[in-house]
Order: C-alpha cells, then sequence, then structure tokens
C-alpha cells in the first residue's frame, strides 16, 4: 500500500515537472521573440531619431537663412525708404536728391504761380510751364503783334494768327513766320523735358482746291508744315512734335464777322510738359553730379 502511494507521488511529480518546462520553453521563445521586436524596434527609433536630427538641422539652417534674408530685406527697405518717395498721383518713384531739386526749383516761383496746384504732379506742371513762358517772353515771341501766350492750366499756348504764318487758303509757310519759328525752336531745343502739339484752325468757311479736300485737310497741312520747318530746317526732335488739326470746330468766337473769322484762322503751338522726360533728366543730373 505503502509503495503504491508512493509510485502515485513520484507519477504526479514527474507529471508536474514536464508541465513546467513546456511553459518554460514557451516562455523562454516568447521572451527571445519579444527580445527580437525590442531590437528591431530600437534600431528603426534610432533611424528615425537620426532623421528627424537631419530635419531638425535643416529646418534650424532654413530658419537661420529666412531670418537673414528678413534682415537683408528690411535693411534696404529702410534704404530706399530713405532714399525714395512714392508719387501716387503720377506713378513715379522720385529719389530725395530729385525731391529736393525739384523743391529748389519750385521755391524760385511766385508764390501766386503755384496757388492752383492741387497735387505734386500740378505743381511739376507750373513749374516747367512757368519757365517756359519766361523763356518765351525772354525771346519777344509775343511781342510780334499778332501773337498770344498765355499758361492755359498746365501748359504754354502761344496762338498765332494765321496772317503771319500763310497766304489766305494757303499751308505753305510765309517767310514773315521764320524769325518766331526760329525763336520757338531756340525755346524747345532748350528744355528737353517738353513735347509740341503744333495745331491749325480754320474759320467756317469752306474750300476746296486741287490740293485742298476741305477745311479737315487744310488744318492739317498746315500744322504739318510748321512741324516739317521745325525738324527740317531748326532741328527740333522730330519726337517732340505732334501735328495736329481741328478745322473750324474749335473757333475762338463766332464767324459773323470778317473780323471774327480772322481771329478763329489760327495756328496753336502748345507746350506740354513730359513728366517722364522731366524725371530721367532730373535722374541723369544726378547721376552726373554724383560721378
Amino acid at each position: 500500500m505503502i509503495k503504491k502511494g508512493l509510485a502515485l507521488v513520484v507519477a504526479a511529480t514527474l507529471l508536474t515537472s514536464c508541465v513546467s518546462k513546456k511553459k518554460y520553453v514557451q516562455l523562454e521563445e516568447d521572451l527571445m521573440e519579444t527580445r527580437g521586436d525590442l531590437q528591431k524596434t530600437t534600431v528603426e527609433k534610432e533611424a528615425l531619431e537620426a532623421k528627424f536630427a537631419k530635419i531638425e538641422k535643416r529646418v534650424e539652417v532654413y530658419n537661420s537663412q529666412i531670418n537673414s534674408l528678413q534682415a537683408d530685406n528690411q535693411n534696404l527697405q529702410d534704404s530706399n525708404n530713405q532714399k525714395m518717395e512714392f508719387l501716387a498721383d503720377n506713378s513715379t518713384v522720385m529719389s530725395a536728391n530729385m525731391k529736393a531739386n525739384l523743391e529748389a526749383a519750385l521755391a524760385k516761383l511766385p508764390a501766386e504761380a503755384l496757388a492752383d496746384a492741387k497735387t505734386l504732379k500740378d505743381s511739376m506742371n507750373i513749374a516747367i510751364s512757368y519757365n517756359l513762358k519766361q523763356s518765351i517772353d525772354e525771346n519777344n515771341m509775343d511781342n510780334e503783334g499778332e501773337i498770344e501766350v498765355e499758361i492755359d492750366q498746365t501748359v504754354v499756348m502761344i496762338s498765332v494768327a494765321d496772317s503771319l504764318l500763310f497766304n489766305s487758303g494757303s499751308y505753305t509757310v510765309s517767310r514773315n513766320a521764320h524769325p518766331l519759328l526760329s525763336k520757338l525752336a531756340d525755346v524747345i531745343n532748350a528744355e528737353p523735358s517738353i513735347d509740341v502739339m503744333i495745331e491749325g484752325h480754320t474759320d467756317s468757311k469752306g474750300i476746296h482746291t486741287e490740293t485742298i479736300v476741305d477745311n479737315w485737310d487744310l488744318s492739317v497741312k498746315r500744322s504739318t508744315a510748321i512741324v516739317r520747318l521745325l525738324q527740317n530746317k531748326y532741328k527740333v526732335d522730330p519726337a517732340r512734335l505732334i501735328p495736329a488739326g481741328r478745322s473750324s470746330y474749335v473757333p475762338l468766337t463766332d464767324n459773323s464777322s470778317y473780323k471774327n473769322r480772322a481771329r478763329n484762322r489760327r495756328t496753336n503751338i502748345i507746350i506740354m510738359p513730359n513728366l517722364n522726360k522731366f524725371f530721367a533728366l532730373m535722374a541723369q543730373e544726378e547721376v552726373v553730379s554724383l560721378d
């Protein structure tokens, strides 16, 4: 009986020992697998950390470059703000030296000359026109008897009776007009920042000849004849000359009398400031002064 019980105890012990070993083996296998996964994860983590470190370095470099560019841009902006001003009414950039030159020129004008100027563009136009008027007065162009000179808004208008420029019904320029055109050419050539429109006007009496179709044709031919003479004889740059014919449709007065019709027959020489040329010339003067 004792032997039988001892045998059972031994059998149970052996059975228990076998089950524990299986679990141990399984646990050992699980441990090895876990260790393998952990090692793999560790490698992947280290690789990700290395990539992240590279990305952080690149971000740091980019931020440094951006900050440097922003600083450079701010320095340039500060420098430009000190040197340049923007004219909103003319979409023009003016340097500080140009502005100083312009202000000096405007300071020489009488206050009444600038009374109607509402913008800086108006002031520049008036300054150029005023100087032109002075040049014209000095050349005695308004003392020829049949010439009127006036500043109309921001341009100089020289109105010349056709009796001084042409024979009746003709577009051939009279020799009597040459002294006037010579003085006009001197003014134009001395002031590169202006353009000149030659505008022909007739009275209301119709005309039709072998060479002239109507008053439109006559007014255009007369203005073109003046332009050609200024270009060919007096060496005015043709790019600055604008011929125009107005026929009889812009009269100074009604055409009811001979005197009124004579007044309407005229050629307007319109001297117009060209602000683009004005600024270009000021810029050239600034460069020369810096040199």
